[in-house]
């Protein structure tokens, strides 16, 4: 259940104000081509393959977060309980503020990988890209991100938090790959996208509060439970 929900959040911060509006621009910088024609020139096979660095860039580092929040979660394993309830709440105060009812300042915040130019484009390059692009906070990604890293950070073992990370990341990575292949045909589908992402955001905010009161009532694991004989989604 908790895996749904990192992919499901995956998904939602790629087509997030942050995110998705600049795919173009990455997708010219991994591999050094221009727009053109509306649409990105280039061989699909080198979109293809240095997206994939990208992708698998940005996962090492989530993956590494995961397991860190999940290591540090460890040690007080005799406060569980109340762990998952102050997570529960800072998740749902995180999902009011993606859903527009909050507005603090101090979350909006942004550190972003700067798109700089390269001598050298290859798959290397793309992943070191795809490995700054993590390290990067932005309002509407960051919020998300955090949540996970939260419900990683209540997690039994550290494998249960690299798990829920791989998930966010399969949920970034999959329609980042998709769109990238896209628009070497037309850009005509970000337009389109473009004018839902506020719609989409607010649905992700409230997606997060579901999860934190999920986690603070103490669902999460029973749910967890419930679906671990047949679900694949379950950690």
């Amino acid at each position: 259940m908790s895996a749904l929900f990192a992919l499901t959040a995956g998904m939602l911060s790629f087509f997030s104000p942050c995110i998705f509006p600049l795919v173009p621009a990455y997708v010219a910088h991994l591999t050094g081509t221009s727009v053109k024609d509306n649409k990105i020139q280039g061989r699909k096979w080198d979109i293809f393959t240095r997206s994939l660095a990208f992708i698998f860039g940005f996962s090492i580092i989530f993956v590494l977060m995961g397991a860190t929040a999940s290591f540090i979660g460890q040690f007080f394993t005799e406060y569980r309980t109340f762990i998952e309830k102050i997570s529960g709440l800072l998740i749902i105060v995180f999902g009011l503020q993606m859903a527009g009812i909050f507005t603090f300042r101090f979350f909006m915040r942004e550190k972003r990988w700067s798109l700089r130019k390269e001598k050298t484009k290859n798959i290397f390059s793309s992943m070191i890209i795809g490995m700054a692009f993590a390290t990067g906070w932005t309002p509407c990604v960051g919020l998300t991100l955090s949540s996970i890293l939260l419900l990683a950070g209540s997690t039994e073992t550290m494998y249960n938090g690299m798990f829920l990370l791989w998930f966010y990341s399969l949920g970034l990575g999959i329609p980042f790959l998709i769109i990238s292949l896209a628009i070497t045909r037309s850009l005509r589908i970000v337009k389109n996208v473009n004018k839902w992402l506020p719609v989409l955001s607010v649905i992700n905010g409230w997606i997060m509060v579901l999860l934190g009161v999920l986690l603070y009532t103490g669902q999460m694991q029973k749910i967890s439970s419930l679906l671990s004989s047949y679900s694949i989604f379950s950690y």
